[in-house]
């Protein structure tokens, strides 16, 4: 099968022949109908997170259980399901304490699995790696959804969607009338957006380098858009009274953005870091300026969701029209366009392509 593999840091990634090995006891394959190209992905690619390679990328998807193991209890063939790139194992302390989005088995940067053509072993990125004609999963990996659930946008609910609308939801818990800012609107700024404007937020800033962005964020729900520049936080003071935004959604990673994030926020409101950074990139808060803000500084790993109680949910509302994730899709393609996306995530372009498959 085909599948868009990176050999390492700069590399380009490239559509090569792998291999898979059979389902195994409590695995599955899933036939792959649509994938997201994640940012995540792309800090495979440019080492802020440093996986093992040869690594198959990709790990927001939905497709079809094509086979399935011995024991296989959770879904059967011909079921529609969503991948889980952080499925909990239910027994650590965090699992156990009501916060299976920190489980200690879950979100290993890469998997050993499968091999190329020529047989040089190969890696799937968060034990998924679903760039991908076919992915060989444990059945915790994936959440069965609808069958009338679009592809496209059930692929979306597996990262994208639940990390921006947890955020809002499940992290920040922002309230009807409160203010929100999102700094960065790729396709978790976007959903964060969508799912600021679904719990009722009052003034809903977005913020964003490029002001090709702006569009975008005004059909995802924005009231305001903003060019992120030397004036942005002026700007913010401006449109909130003086006082600042309720909750700052922060979906870059940066450091800097994450210190723009803190000084638009009011006194006594919350920074939500939802973006990944690199470890090498630290944020400097003096002491007096903690004592004094009364912020909350805190971080939103996957949305603090608990995915299989989550992505249901989220199924419903979109069948129901009450969560349209189309504002966060701007491109669709085919596997061997995929890299040509990661370029346009690169260069800050967009906001999320959907590999589609036959």
């Amino acid at each position: 099968m085909r599948a868009l593999v990176v050999t390492g840091v700069g590399a380009e990634p490239t559509v090569t022949d792998i291999e898979l090995p059979a389902p195994g006891p409590g695995e599955i394959r899933v036939r792959i109908r649509a994938a997201g190209v994640c940012h995540s992905d792309l800090s495979m690619m440019n080492g802020t997170i440093s996986p093992a390679y040869p690594l198959v990328l990709g790990h927001e998807a939905a497709g079809v259980v094509a086979e399935v193991g011995d024991d296989v209890r959770r879904v059967g063939v011909g079921d529609h399901v969503v991948l889980n790139w952080a499925p909990p194992c239910r027994q650590c302390w965090s699992c156990q304490h009501g916060e299976p989005w920190l489980c200690a088995q879950a979100g290993v940067p890469a998997v050993a699995r499968g091999r190329t053509a020529e047989g040089v072993p190969v890696h799937v990125t968060l034990g998924l790696g679903a760039l991908a004609e076919e992915v060989v999963v444990s059945e915790r990996a994936v959440i069965g959804v609808p069958a009338g659930l679009p592809f496209e946008s059930a692929a979306l609910l597996g990262c994208a969607a639940l990390t921006g609308v947890g955020a809002v939801t499940r992290t920040a818990a922002v309230a009807p009338g409160e203010s929100v800012l999102v700094l960065g609107l790729g396709g978790v700024g976007l959903a964060t957006v969508l799912a600021a404007r679904t719990a009722g937020a009052g003034r809903i800033i977005a913020a964003d380098l490029a002001e090709a962005k702006s569009g975008l964020a005004l059909a995802a729900g924005a009231t305001d858009f903003l060019v992120s520049d030397d004036m942005l936080g002026r700007q913010i003071r401006a449109l909130t009274d003086g006082r600042g935004v309720d909750h700052a959604f922060e979906c870059v990673g940066r450091a800097a953005t994450i210190r723009t994030a803190w000084r638009a926020t009011r006194r006594g409101g919350q920074v939500i870091v939802v973006g990944m950074g690199a470890k090498e990139d630290l944020v400097e808060l003096s002491a007096l300026e903690i004592f004094h803000s009364a912020r909350t500084l805190r971080s939103s790993v996957y949305g603090s969701s608990d995915p299989d109680r989550d992505v249901p949910e989220l199924a419903a509302a979109v069948l129901d029209g009450s969560l349209d994730l189309g504002p966060l899709i701007t491109d669709r393609c085919g596997l061997a366009e995929a890299s040509a996306a990661f370029a346009r995530m690169a260069r800050g372009e967009g906001a999320r392509t959907v590999v589609l498959f036959d």
